[in-house]
C-alpha cells in the first residue's frame, strides 16, 4: 500500500494480513475468486441503485482518465461486491479473469489483503501494490481504493481503480490514487444532492475549501436536515443533534452565509408575528411549526412575542 506516512502503510499492509491469517483462516496458494450468482448480483445492484445512478458522470469521467494506461474502474457495495465496472475491450479477458468483474466479492473475508477489502476494512483509502495482496494469484495487480458514504454519512461503499501494467510506478499511482479520491468525492456529493433534492444544499463553511463533498441539506426553516460525512466530521454533527431540529446557522462558520441566514430566519418569524398580531400560536401555524419551536426560535433569535 502505497501511503507518504511509509510506517503506516506497511503497519496497515501487516494488520491486513493477520487478519487474513487469523480472522479469515485463508492460504495465500489457495485463493479462488468468489462470485454471486446473477440473481444476488441483480439483487446487489437493486440495493445499490439510487448511488449507482448518481455515479454514471463520475464513473465514466474516471476512465476516461485512467482507460488508457491499462486500468479498469469498478464500482463496490459495502460488502466489496463489485456491481458497476468501466474497461477497455483489449484488457477485458485479463481483468475477467482476475476477478475484476461486476459480481465478484473482493471483501478481506473472501480475498485477503486487497485494494477494495483493506479499504473496507480500514474505512479509509489504500492502495495494494502487487506483492502486498494476499493472495498469490493476485499479485500481478495494483488497486487503489476509496470509500464512499451514504447521505448520511454511513460506509456505503468503494470506488476502485486496478491496473494490469507491471511497469507503474510509485508516482503513477499516486495520480491514480488523488484521481479515485476526486471521483468518490463527486459520486458522494451527487448521491448527497439527488437524495436531498428538494432542500437547499449549502457548502459548509470552512469545511467545504478542504472537501467539496461537505455538503448540509437545510430546509425552508433553515434547519439542517441532512449532512454528508465530510461536513458530520468538520462540524460535528450527529444524527441526534439532526433530529433534535439543529439550525444551520449553529454550525456554519462565522461569516456572510451564516449572518444571511440569520438574518432571514429573524425576517421570517417577525413576519409571522407581524401577521399575527403577536399570537404565538398563529404565528407557529404560519410557519409550519409546533408553538415550543417557535419559542425556541424567538430565544435564540434574541426575539420577544410582540417583535
Amino acid at each position: 500500500m502505497l501511503d507518504d506516512g511509509g510506517d503506516a502503510a506497511r503497519s496497515a499492509v501487516a494488520a491486513s494480513w493477520r487478519r487474513s491469517l487469523t480472522l479469515h483462516g485463508l492460504d495465500p496458494d489457495r485463493g479462488e475468486i468468489a462470485t454471486l450468482t446473477d440473481e444476488q448480483l441483480r439483487q446487489a445492484r437493486q440495493a445499490m441503485e439510487p448511488m449507482t445512478r448518481a455515479a454514471q458522470p463520475a464513473l465514466d469521467r474516471l476512465f476516461l482518465a485512467v482507460g488508457d494506461t491499462g486500468c479498469c474502474v469498478l464500482l463496490c457495495n459495502a460488502e466489496g461486491v463489485a456491481v458497476e465496472r468501466r474497461g477497455a475491450p483489449a484488457d477485458d479477458e485479463t481483468f475477467r479473469r482476475w476477478g475484476l468483474w461486476p459480481g465478484a466479492d473482493w471483501s478481506e473475508a473472501a480475498a485477503g489483503t486487497n485494494g477494495i477489502g483493506t479499504a473496507l476494512a480500514e474505512h479509509r483509502p489504500v492502495t495494494i501494490d502487487r506483492d502486498q495482496h494476499f493472495y498469490v494469484r493476485n499479485t500481478a495487480m495494483a488497486c487503489t481504493s476509496h470509500p464512499i458514504h451514504d447521505p448520511h454519512g454511513r460506509l456505503a461503499g468503494l470506488l476502485d481503480v486496478s491496473s494490469c501494467r507491471a511497469d507503474a510506478t510509485g508516482g503513477v499511482l499516486r495520480l491514480i490514487a488523488a484521481a479515485v479520491a476526486d471521483a468518490a468525492c463527486a459520486i458522494e456529493a451527487q448521491t448527497f444532492r439527488q437524495h436531498f433534492s428538494e432542500a437547499r444544499i449549502v457548502l459548509a463553511g470552512e469545511a467545504a475549501e478542504r472537501n467539496s463533498a461537505a455538503l448540509l441539506a437545510v430546509d425552508r426553516h433553515d434547519l439542517v436536515i441532512g449532512a454528508t460525512r465530510a461536513a458530520r466530521l468538520a462540524l460535528s454533527i450527529t444524527d441526534e443533534r439532526i433530529a433534535g431540529q439543529l439550525a444551520a446557522s449553529e454550525v456554519l462558520a462565522p461569516g456572510a452565509v451564516e449572518t444571511d441566514l440569520l438574518e432571514a430566519e429573524r425576517g421570517a418569524v417577525r413576519r409571522a408575528l407581524a401577521m399575527s398580531s403577536g399570537n404565538v400560536s398563529a404565528a407557529a401555524r404560519a410557519l409550519g411549526v409546533s408553538r415550543a419551536t417557535l419559542h425556541r426560535k424567538l430565544n435564540r433569535l434574541g426575539l420577544s412575542e410582540h417583535s
